[in-house]
């Protein structure tokens, strides 16, 4: 039986795109109200997909599954399902569309620049049609259980990203894109030798799945193959030192593209070490555990240090999403229940988080023409609505208690500190050096002496606070109450450490006085 409740999903931002782009130039009102409808829509789906989703044991690992062949001399099918840690995703990105497509409605964080003069611009209405491409391409990354098809989505992702940056970014956004395509397609040539000698390894004439976990011959083919897709992983997420690509695209990118960039695309990566790394390759994962567990570190420390040296805004919180893939990066390779459901939690939390922080900042610099931090001061005695988002945004990112990413944090260091105590308490340093670049940040724009240029910014206005406020109420409910979202990762979680062989280590009893344990 097949089921084609994931295709309706596809479909519904697939039509709407394809109708904007039909619209004729000038039609730039209606092609938001078409993609703002359609967005909206999509992510309601969602809901009353999760609704359905069963966590109850001995439920299906993948739920909703349909599969159509597609190309059957090679075994390769139009697969879909998803388990709790695609779900999450999913439900994620959905959310994060009708964020951005409101927060982008009026115009674009550009800068103005002596080179801006340039009259080459593409149209709102393309932009609102690439946003809604985009959107099918990252559902169907999370949602794709045939490892072709995955690629396919999986690089389709590039085209979309690459002219949302390249037509509708800062003054240098064809190198920020040029950078981001070529980094991204090298990593895609990586991951397709690698999908190509995993099947003719596997010998199992499919690309499911199902079909390919545990057919993986141990050894030296199964180290290679898991670095062919961890190295594209690891510079979709990314890793340092995969990581160079980003702060440029991040700056460079419209405030939306750049939340969409960051909050989803770069959870590819993440999303790409649970689903197929651990459980293809498990032996492979249990060899390169420790010296990615210290890159991860590394990425946590390094990362925050060049946060702190920035004076461009967007690259600065660019910076600090590279120091919280480590964070996740640490609890997906701790091989534990904690800190793999801490780093999917992560991924899920960081994209609210930091698509929060991109899109203030793009109102931000919409209203003061700038990405430094020097040329504000004081811009919250101006704007006092613009001012509290803005903090509620910084605190959430360096995951002050009470935050939703507090919780997440707090997973993955402890599930980290149960096998690798000494990585866990070196990483452990990175939250204190997030409290300093997130408040240097706020106080250098925020506090302090009121900049001129600030004195005729506009306060948030209803459209505004309504795009960033459904990520605010979330990000502040699951600091509170996050066990629905456990509920459903958890089941996953415990299948991919199952797939790896690892099991969580059994707690230490201390011996007490007069011999008791």
């Amino acid at each position: 039986m097949h089921n084609v409740s994931l295709l309706i999903l596809l479909a519904i931002p697939l039509l709407a795109s394809i109708v904007i782009f039909a619209l004729p130039q000038g039609a730039d009102l209606l092609a938001k109200q078409i993609a703002l409808v359609a967005s909206t829509i999509t992510f309601v789906y969602v809901i009353v997909i999760g609704v359905g989703f069963k966590t109850s044991a001995g439920a299906s690992r993948f739920q909703y599954s349909g599969s159509w062949t597609w190309i059957r001399s090679f075994g390769v099918h139009f697969a879909f399902g998803v388990d709790g840690i695609a779900l999450v995703l999913i439900g994620m990105s959905t959310l994060l569309v009708p964020t951005v497509v409101l927060a982008s409605w009026n115009s674009f964080d550009t800068v103005e620049d002596a080179e801006e003069a340039e009259p080459a611009r593409r149209s709102s209405k393309t932009y609102f049609a690439l946003l809604l491409l985009l959107e099918v391409f990252m559902i169907g990354v999370f949602a794709a259980t045939d490892i072709f098809l995955f690629y396919v989505f999986f690089e389709a992702m590039l085209v979309p990203m690459y002219f949302i940056i390249g037509s509708f970014g800062g003054p240098r956004r064809q190198y920020a894109a040029v950078k981001f395509f070529l980094y991204s397609l090298l990593g895609g040539l990586l991951m397709l030798a690698a999908v190509i000698g995993l099947y003719l390894s596997a010998g199992t004439s499919s690309f499911a799945f199902t079909d390919l976990v545990g057919h993986v011959p141990n050894g030296a083919t199964q180290k290679w193959l898991f670095l062919g897709f961890f190295i594209a992983f690891a510079i979709k997420a990314p890793l340092v030192p995969f990581h160079t690509w980003l702060p440029d695209a991040g700056a460079e990118a419209p405030a939306g593209g750049a939340a969409l960039l960051v909050g989803v695309l770069d959870k590819v990566g993440t999303f790409g070490f649970l689903r197929y790394c651990l459980p293809l390759f498990p032996e492979a994962s249990r060899y390169f555990a420790k010296p990615i567990l210290v890159l991860s570190v590394i990425g946590v420390l390094y990362a925050a240090f060049l946060a702190m040296g920035q004076r461009d805004m967007k690259r600065l919180i660019a910076y600090t999403s590279v120091a919280h893939f480590g964070f996740i990066g640490l609890g997906i390779f701790a091989f534990t229940t904690q800190g793999g459901t801490g780093a999917v939690l992560y991924m899920v939390n960081h994209g609210l988080s930091t698509g929060v922080l991109f899109i203030v900042v793009g109102f931000l610099v919409s209203r003061g023409k700038s990405r430094l931090i020097s040329d504000y001061g004081g811009a919250a005695r101006i704007t006092p609505r613009l001012g509290g988002v803005f903090l509620i945004a910084g605190l959430s990112a360096l995951a002050l208690p009470g935050m939703s990413t507090f919780i997440s944090e707090f997973l993955t260091l402890v599930g980290a500190f149960t096998r690798h105590k000494g990585l866990a308490i070196v990483a452990t340093t990175g939250i204190i050096l997030a409290a300093l670049y997130v408040l240097l940040l706020y106080q250098r724009t925020m506090q302090g002496t009121v900049n001129p240029r600030v004195l005729g910014f506009r306060d948030l206005n209803a459209r505004e606070l309504f795009a960033v406020g459904p990520l605010i109420a979330l990000i502040l409910v699951l600091g509170v109450y996050p066990k629905p979202v456990i509920d459903i990762i958890n089941p996953a979680v415990k299948a991919t450490l199952s797939d790896v062989g690892q099991t969580d280590p059994q707690p230490q009893h201390v011996a007490q006085p007069g011999g008791h344990k």
